[in-house]
């Protein structure tokens, strides 16, 4: 991952002002921002998949699955951040005219090789420090592989699940999602990052 040279620091306040008014999506990270590429269609389909999912598992349940059009706000008194994960779930949502959620109960990220390190690193901690989160979900896209992060009484707990047979268990909703399911339609390759993506670059808003 590479990234352009940040030319200013930003204030909560006209961050999101900006990005009310911006046609493409940025995050925000402790004052800095950065914009966000597009996907590929691989990509797409593993995050649709889990979209349609999770929309059948929780219908008729207080908990919403939301795409990646919707930003989640990390704040406390050591973050201040605004992330697009591809997929978040949320039980407890903020109002109508809310421009972000708070309080994701599950988040899915679709690794990229512009973006892994980023989703597996600075993402996968500022996720570990919301309250209200059970579980954190990195999915390659390139293979059937799933990062796992569950909340237990004793913290944190990583696991991987590996192949088409596995399944990913959400107690929290009382289901789970099996690895045939969220790969379904998608063509593996023999390696789990291949093709070169765009850039997904540090940059200032304007």
């Amino acid at each position: 991952m590479s990234s352009a040279e940040i030319s200013e620091h930003v204030s909560v306040d006209d961050y999101l002002a900006r990005e009310e008014q911006s046609h493409l999506r940025h995050e925000y990270i402790d004052g800095w921002v950065r914009g966000m590429c597009g996907a590929t269609v691989r990509h797409n389909v593993v995050k649709g998949n889990c979209l349609a999912l999770l929309w059948v598992r929780l219908r008729h349940t207080r908990c919403r699955p939301f795409d990646a059009d919707r930003k989640i706000k990390i704040r406390n008194e050591s973050l201040s951040r605004f992330y697009y994960p591809n997929l978040q779930v949320v039980c407890e949502s903020n109002a109508p005219t809310s421009v972000f959620q708070e309080r994701p109960v599950l988040l899915i990220e679709v690794l990229s090789p512009s973006t892994r390190r980023n989703d597996l690193e600075e993402k996968m901690a500022a996720y570990a420090a919301i309250p209200s989160l059970q579980c954190y979900i990195a999915l390659e896209q390139h293979q059937p592989i799933a990062i796992v992060l569950r909340r237990t009484d004793q913290g944190f707990v990583q696991e991987k699940i590996e192949g088409i047979r596995g399944t990913i268990e959400l107690p929290f909703f009382g289901c789970s999602l099996s690895m045939e399911e969220i790969y379904e339609e998608v063509e593996f390759t023999p390696e789990c990052i291949q093709e070169p993506e765009l850039e997904y670059n540090a940059q200032d808003s304007n």
